[in-house]
Order: structure tokens, then C-alpha cells, then sequence
């Protein structure tokens, strides 16, 4: 029979074991807290492949540093924490845990046979105590925040590189084209939108003058105030510089050529803004970042071209490359040109809000363009139908030299792209917007991909580029470095810096620091801004008539979007000709890409764009010439061989014969191709007189009556 001694200390030994399981959930529950509240993570890890990867082979920040002692980056040494409050949480902790448990080691000491059992315990809170020591390690060894965080510094850079690329050939489309479409003797000057817009503001501005002095006569208790700064100099200078400049639509129109002393001379300045933007646009793709003044330049150049480019500026992706440049703006540091701005401690994220701002952006363009195609009068795109595609390779405006191959694909195949086509637009996009991580990735990488397919079948300027953009985005760092090649690295996401950030990253020691609040309100700003511009831009989306490549606020920065709503199912083509004689021969003006040699095989020039071809395509499309005035003014200039409209062409026929064309017509042909491997290229057809109307023909004092007449 047991004694009492033996059944107490038993009963201590039950007691004992039960609170000390209780106290070793606690502290591991405490620890557990103190854990997660002061940001510890688990550090990233790679794969092997990262012995490979040449971007990495800088194993710490400190040796990168000493290699190039000049470079701005600020990452931290290892993987040290600049946040002192973190620190003392840390030291506290441990100090109040460890106190905890040596308590426990001193006050646990039964006697007898609970000696072994005391002892076995003390070993237990030991092994604790070393436990903790080691997870609550002091500032200076413990991982960053950021190593569970998403990163997107390397995909900023290949953003901005990408945005680089769609403005240099945007840019290029400028130099070597606008004069002859708005320059001084071009198809439509840019100086007659500019005198017309400061016609409206003058008249504005003499009304509002009548109206305050009008408003004086009436007094009104409180207005005195708020009457005075509105007539202040600053708010007058405004008006009459900036607001009161409208176009038709009444939007204001932010134009560089304002400050042009003669605009019977711009010239000069279309040339030397498209010129500072190609040079703008090279650094940011040489360095792989921006700032925001920068970026703030490229937006107002191609505003500038937006205000007067007319017809001709007036496609869709214009705006959404305007649009995209605005939420950029936002993207990047306010000053600096490091792509891994920061401090010594660290590196700042890149704004999340502005991150998602932008997929909403993706969102609405690829979203608008599946409803607008639903929602027309083309049942080609409605199920049932779907053979959309059976027309779209031969009717699209500039075709290249693989659409004819897409054309001749089975049936089959073009109702798969049909449904495709509304997969990828309609219920995709939804994957841009989700808040995990492997969905949005792939969201990302099925627009990327789909973009991609368009740019090998047809030339749609630089509008696929530019959706591609976007989508970079939904893409990390971490996808980046794992998926890229070596090779692929170098080339997108390469600068001095790249590697030993990578290395950072690979080693979980990179760092983000807190966001300085200045930077927080602004983007904060900035997506309330959006956030309330789109409004209208999603009701639109909603509504049965959805209108598209359309804004609803004046300055045009947010807008819905959308192409293809109709497919024509035969491709009609305006052909120029001109003669010395009424009689003829008749010679043909062929353009650098639109069908019009029917032996010639289509070129690909994306993401380079023709816009007298592309607009040209449109006025067949179109109907009769009163819906397309320009044209009138570009026959006169044809006729007149003005030297830099007829640079928009491949050729001038008239080119060496010493005389100059004095009639001018233009006919209307069906092409359609001809088969794989066939010649000629096209087949085409005539159908007729576009204009004159009837049999008759131009010349350059009829040309000049119907303009003035107009």
C-alpha cells in the first residue's frame, strides 16, 4: 500500500505536468504572437536554378555595394530592420519570456522522489528558453517583412520598359509622319484647331467679363470672398489659358504648341516634341526607370499631339496610352530615377493602390471589348453564328504577311477562336481583379499570351503593346526571377542593381520599408480620383447602347474602351489615281501598307503605325466622302505634289516624269485573297466611283471650291 508521502508527491507530479503543458501552450502561443505582430517571415526560397541564374550570383547587398559604390539602391546589409519601436517589442519580449521561465526554473523544487520529475521539467524549460532565443532573434538577424510580401520592382521595370517601347514607336509615328498630316502645309494643320479653339475661348472669356460686371449690381451676403478669387489674376489666367481652350466637345485641350510664337511655323515643334519624347523614351528603356516628372513629360507630349491631331489621333489607343501614362505617373518616385528607391535599411514598396488601379485599368479595356461585340448588331459574334473569324483575317485594316494563313484555317478553328475571343474578354478579366495570387498570375499571362496572338496576325499599331503593359503587372518578382530565363533577365529586367536585389530577394533578406505617409495620401488620392472617374466609365459597361472609345471627364483621363464591335465580311479598298489627261492613263498611288499592288505581300510593321492607311481603310468603311472631309484636303495636296504629304506614301508615280498630275479620282475595289501559295496575292475586283460622284473627275480649283464651300 502506497504511503501518503508517495500518493502526494503523485499528485504533484499530475499537477505539475498539467500547468506546465498549460504554461507551454501559452508561451508558445505568445510566441507565436509576438511572431506574427512584429513581421516575422519565412524566408523566400528557390529552386536550384538559382546557381544558374547569373542575375544572382551577388550573394549580399554589402558585397554588391562595394562593387559599385556609386549606385543609389539602398537595400539593406543582411537582413536588418530600421524600425527601432520593432526592436524594443522584441527585446521586451524576449526579456519577459525568458524572466517567465527562469522563475520557473528557481521556484521548482520539490523534494523527494518529485526530484527526477523537477529536474526532467527544468530540462524541458530550458530547451524552451534556448528555443525562444534562437525565434526571437535580435535586430540585425531576422527576416524582413517583405520576404512574404509580393514584390514588384523587377516588374516595374519591365513595365516601364514596355511603356518605353510602345511610346518610341508612337513617337517615331510622330516625327516621321505628323507633318505632313498636321503640319503647316499637311492634310489637316494643326494650327487651324489651335485658332479655333482660342476663337471659343475668347468669346468665353467676353461673356464671363460681361457677366462680372453684371454681377456687380447684385450683392450677395458671403460671395465677397469667393468673387474675389475667382477674379483673381491667377484664377483669370487659368480660364483664359487652359479652361476656356475647348475643343467642340468642350474639353479642355493641354497643348505644348500654345507657347509657339507663330503657329503659321509649327513645324519645328511637332518636330522637336516628338524628338524629346523618342530621347525621354530611350532612357527609360536604357535604365529600366522613371520618375514622375518624366513620365508627367511623356503624358503632356502625347496630349499635345491628342489636342490637334484631329482624325488621326483620334483611334482608341491613343487615350489608353494617354490613360496608362496618367496611372504610371503615380507608379514611380516623385524625384528619383532609382528602381530600387528607397534608404539604407531598405527598399519602398512600389504603391499597392496604384498597382490595382492599373489591373482595373486591363480590367475595363479587355471587358469593354467583349460586351461591345455582344452587344452589337453583328450576330457573326453571337452564339449560333460564331463564324466571325471566317472574315476577320481578310477584312481587318492592315493585314500581315501570316493573316492569309489564318484566313485559310479550318471552320472549326474559327469558331475555337470565336469562343476564345469571349473566354479571354468576358470572363478573364476577372482574374485581374482577384486578391490571389496564382489566379491573378494567370489572369495576367492569359491577356500577355492572347496580345501576343494578335500581334502575329495582324498590324494593330501599337495597340496590343500597349494592353500587354498592364498585364505585366499581375505578374511579381518572384514569378519573374523563377520563370525568366538567364538570357531573358538580362535583357527585361537587367540593370547595375538587378542582380544583388534578386540576390536579396533570394535569400529573403530584402526589405520593404513603411510608405511615407506624403506617398500614401497621394496614391490614396490618386484612387479615390479613379476610383470615381470610372463610375460613369462601369455604367457605360452596363448600359444595352454601350458607347466605345469614349470619356466622360473633360480632361480624359479615364475612358471605356472597345474594337471589332462590327466585322465586315468583304474588304473594300479606295484606290487614288491621277493623270495629266482627263482621258488618261490613269496612274495609282500605292501607301506603304494598305492592299493596293495586288502582287505585293502585306508587310508586318507592328508596333509601327501608318495612320493615312489606317484612316483610308476607315473612309471605305465608312460610306460617302461628306463623312470623311479630310479626304478632300488630301487629294488637293496630291495634286498640288505637296512634298510632305506625299512622304506618307511608299511612292509617287509621278516621281521623275518632269510633270505633275491635274486630275484626280478615287475608285472603290473588292479584294479578297488569293489562295495559299497562289499569285497574285489579291484578287480584286471594281465596284465603283467613290468620289466624283458618277464618271466625272477632279481638279485642284474644283478641290478648292468644295472646301470652301464646306
Amino acid at each position: 500500500m502506497p504511503s501518503y508521502h508517495h500518493v502526494r508527491t503523485s499528485t504533484f507530479d499530475v499537477r505539475l505536468r498539467l500547468r506546465l503543458r498549460l504554461l507551454l501552450v501559452a508561451i508558445i502561443f505568445l510566441a507565436q504572437s509576438s511572431y506574427t505582430i512584429m513581421g516575422f517571415a519565412r524566408p523566400y526560397s528557390r529552386p536550384a536554378a538559382h546557381a544558374k541564374n547569373p542575375l544572382l550570383k551577388t550573394t549580399t547587398i554589402s558585397d554588391a555595394r562595394s562593387a559599385n559604390t556609386s549606385s543609389r539602391v539602398r537595400l539593406s546589409q543582411s537582413t536588418n530592420y530600421s524600425d527601432r519601436s520593432s526592436k524594443r517589442l522584441r527585446i521586451k519580449t524576449k526579456t519577459m519570456l525568458s524572466s517567465i521561465i527562469a522563475t520557473l526554473l528557481m521556484t521548482i523544487k520539490p523534494a523527494g522522489a518529485a526530484t527526477a520529475t523537477a529536474e526532467k521539467t527544468k530540462t524541458m524549460l530550458s530547451t524552451v528558453l534556448a528555443a525562444l532565443s534562437t525565434t526571437i532573434k535580435p535586430a540585425g538577424t531576422a527576416t524582413a517583412v517583405a520576404a512574404a510580401a509580393p514584390s514588384y520592382h523587377l516588374t516595374r521595370i519591365l513595365f516601364l520598359r514596355m511603356l518605353a517601347i510602345v511610346y518610341i514607336a508612337a513617337f517615331s509615328v510622330a516625327k516621321f509622319q505628323n507633318k505632313g498630316l498636321i503640319g503647316d502645309r499637311g492634310v489637316a494643320p494643326a494650327r487651324i484647331v489651335l485658332n479655333d479653339c482660342q476663337k471659343r475661348q475668347e468669346l468665353r472669356s467676353a461673356r464671363r467679363k460681361e457677366w462680372a460686371e453684371e454681377r456687380k449690381k447684385y450683392s450677395q451676403k458671403g460671395s465677397w470672398v469667393m468673387n474675389k478669387l475667382s477674379d483673381s489674376r491667377i484664377a483669370t489666367l487659368f480660364r483664359d489659358k487652359f479652361w476656356f481652350r475647348t475643343d467642340r466637345a468642350d474639353r479642355p485641350l493641354p497643348c505644348l504648341l500654345w507657347l509657339a510664337k507663330d503657329r503659321r511655323n509649327l513645324n519645328p515643334w511637332l518636330d522637336g516634341l516628338a524628338n524629346t519624347g523618342l530621347l525621354l523614351s530611350t532612357i527609360i528603356l536604357a535604365t529600366g526607370s522613371a520618375n514622375a516628372l518624366l513620365i508627367f513629360a511623356l503624358w503632356l507630349i502625347q496630349r499635345s499631339f491628342m489636342s490637334v491631331g484631329g482624325v488621326f489621333y483620334g483611334y482608341g489607343w491613343e487615350p489608353q496610352l494617354a490613360e496608362l501614362t496618367f496611372h504610371a505617373m503615380f507608379l514611380v518616385p516623385l524625384l528619383s530615377m532609382d528602381p530600387f528607391f528607397g534608404s539604407k535599411s531598405g527598399v519602398f514598396a512600389v504603391p499597392t493602390l496604384v498597382l490595382w488601379a492599373i489591373r482595373f485599368y486591363l480590367f475595363k479595356i479587355m471587358l469593354g471589348a467583349g460586351l461591345i461585340k455582344i452587344k452589337s448588331s453583328d450576330k457573326k459574334w453571337k452564339p449560333g453564328d460564331m463564324s466571325t473569324m471566317y472574315y476577320f483575317y481578310e477584312t481587318q485594316p492592315v493585314p500581315n504577311p501570316f493573316s492569309r494563313q489564318f484566313h485559310f484555317m479550318p471552320k472549326a478553328w474559327h469558331k475555337f477562336e470565336v469562343w476564345s475571343n469571349h473566354f479571354v474578354e468576358l470572363v478573364a478579366p476577372f482574374l485581374l481583379l482577384l486578391p490571389f495570387r496564382k489566379w491573378r498570375i494567370s489572369g495576367g499571362i492569359i491577356q500577355i499570351m492572347f496580345q501576343l496572338t494578335l500581334v502575329t496576325s495582324g498590324n494593330l499599331s501599337f495597340l496590343n503593346w500597349l494592353t500587354i503593359a498592364p498585364a505585366l503587372l499581375c505578374l511579381d518578382d518572384v514569378f519573374l526571377t523563377n520563370n525568366l530565363s538567364s538570357f531573358a533577365q538580362k535583357v527585361l529586367i537587367g540593370t547595375p542593381m538587378t542582380s544583388s536585389f534578386a540576390a536579396s530577394l533570394k535569400s529573403g533578406s530584402m526589405q520593404l520599408l513603411h510608405t511615407p505617409m506624403p506617398r500614401k495620401v497621394i496614391s490614396l488620392a490618386f484612387f479615390m480620383l479613379m476610383a470615381k472617374l470610372n463610375v460613369k466609365v462601369v455604367q457605360n459597361l452596363l448600359a444595352k447602347r454601350q458607347l466605345m472609345n469614349a470619356s466622360f471627364d473633360k480632361l480624359r483621363l479615364a475612358g471605356t474602351y472597345g474594337a471589332f464591335g462590327v466585322v465586315a465580311e468583304e474588304r473594300e479598298e479606295l484606290i487614288i489615281e491621277s493623270a495629266v489627261d482627263a482621258n488618261g492613263p490613269w496612274k495609282e498611288y500605292n501607301f506603304n501598307v494598305k492592299p493596293g499592288d495586288v502582287n505585293r505581300t502585306p508587310r508586318w510593321i507592328s508596333p509601327y503605325h501608318h495612320r493615312i492607311d489606317w484612316q483610308l481603310w476607315i473612309s471605305a468603311q465608312t460610306g460617302r466622302i461628306e463623312r470623311n472631309p479630310w479626304m478632300l484636303s488630301f487629294l488637293l495636296k496630291l495634286l498640288q505634289q505637296e512634298k510632305d504629304v506625299i512622304g506618307l506614301l511608299e511612292s509617287d508615280p509621278w516621281d521623275g516624269s518632269g510633270t505633275s498630275p491635274k486630275y484626280i479620282r478615287v475608285e472603290k475595289y473588292k479584294y479578297s485573297y488569293n489562295k495559299r501559295g497562289s499569285s497574285p496575292y489579291w484578287n480584286r475586283e471594281r465596284i465603283g466611283r467613290y468620289f466624283p460622284y458618277g464618271q466625272g473627275v477632279l481638279t485642284e480649283a474644283m478641290l478648292k471650291d468644295i472646301i470652301r464651300g464646306r
